[in-house]
């Protein structure tokens, strides 16, 4: 169930997510990043920092 609820928040808030999983740090701000330029990258590097 949490990993369920760790990819719902990937897709809808992927900065959240990243946060959640791997704490502040290089990732969040490369997530970060990606949102403010596109939303589809930022949703796609959380699913891949969940999933790793």
């Amino acid at each position: 169930m949490n990993k369920l609820i760790m990819i719902l928040l990937a897709i809808f808030l992927p900065p959240v997510a990243v946060f959640l999983k791997s704490g502040v740090g290089k990732d969040l701000v490369i997530n970060i990043l990606l949102c403010i330029a596109f939303y589809l990258p930022g949703s796609i590097h959380a699913l891949w920092v969940i999933m790793k």
